[in-house]
């Protein structure tokens, strides 16, 4: 356990909000559009269960899903939860104090002073933007500094900058799944143990694909972005399934807390995107199961075998 874990009490598995707040985008991610009254019994069986790391984002639903959980925050009581969003590059303001501008309006929809865990989105200009982030970092208003969708010489390069600075980077959060271990083969998350960085796996299950709940018979509906990405690809993931299903009997688990549980046995931290109650209690169900070194192996060479490419278009080839 590092320092950051052990200042914040960190939960095994954030919860993440990504599909928060009214879907604006024009091609929507998933397909449903989630209020504030749909959210809140979500949040609070989140916060009742332990799991209180929130992970969002300004860019997510144009700052509806902080909006939406800075509803809760206000209600609950900002000690009571820690909160992880971003700054993204692509939607910057052009002025000097971009990062500022951002983050201060994060902070006022989400009903807070601070921010526990403040990253830098993606890696558009890597000297740029992690310069710009060490006044805010300086400041207070941040406790830990993470970087999202970087490579390997980017992380280093980010944490030489801040380094000099007297400052680090905490945490790295990327893709990372049965379908994409890119992370781990290039060594990031070696480098991250070594240097006491959380990292934290996003879209372990690849946005349902690996939940178990669907299949070629079962497929993502169609006015969604899942749909394109995955649908295709479904036949492919059979044995995959089928493994992680063997798996789940063993520990009296289903197949989306196999691919979590697999997350934490890998010694990262799964980001869990929570739209329904269940997904809150799947999560705190498989925090609690530790998979074995065989299991692991196991799950890894199925995986490898399905050689699916999860890769998305805002992501690079770590």
């Amino acid at each position: 356990m590092n320092e950051m874990q052990k200042n914040l009490n960190l939960p095994k598995i954030a919860l993440g909000t990504w599909a928060w707040g009214g879907d604006t985008t024009s091609n929507k991610v998933f397909g449903n559009s989630l209020t504030a009254k749909d959210l809140k019994p979500i949040f609070d069986k989140g916060m009742e269960l332990g799991l209180n790391l929130w992970d969002t984002a300004a860019v997510y639903n144009n700052g509806a899903s902080e909006q939406v959980l800075g509803e809760f925050v206000k209600d609950i009581g900002r000690e009571k939860v820690i909160l992880s969003t971003k700054f993204t590059p692509q939607i910057a303001d052009g002025t000097d104090k971009a990062v500022e501008n951002m983050f201060e309006g994060s902070i006022k929809r989400l009903n807070s002073a601070d921010i526990d865990i403040y990253w830098i989105h993606n890696n558009a200009d890597v000297e740029k933007w992690t310069k710009a982030i060490i006044p805010l970092a300086k400041s207070g208003k941040i406790k830990y500094i993470g970087v999202s969708n970087h490579n390997l010489a980017e992380i280093k390069q980010a944490n030489e900058i801040l380094k000099a600075e007297g400052l680090k980077i905490s945490a790295v959060q990327n893709h990372y799944s049965l379908l994409d271990r890119t992370s781990e083969t290039a060594g990031i998350i070696d480098y991250c143990n070594e240097n006491g960085i959380t990292f934290f796996s996003y879209m372990v299950l690849e946005q349902g694909a690996l939940s178990g709940k669907y299949d070629t018979q079962h497929p993502f509906p169609e006015n969604s972005e899942r749909a394109s990405v995955y649908n295709h690809k479904l036949d492919k993931l059979e044995n995959l399934i089928n493994g992680m299903h063997e798996v789940a009997q063993k520990h009296d688990l289903d197949v989306a807390q196999v691919a979590s549980a697999w997350a934490i046995a890998k010694g990262t931290v799964p980001i869990i995107g929570a739209t329904k109650v269940k997904h809150i209690e799947d999560a705190k169900k498989a925090s609690t199961v530790t998979l074995s070194d065989e299991e692991v192996a196991y799950l890894d060479l199925l995986g490898d075998k399905t050689e699916v490419n999860t890769t998305r278009e805002w992501e690079q080839n770590m």
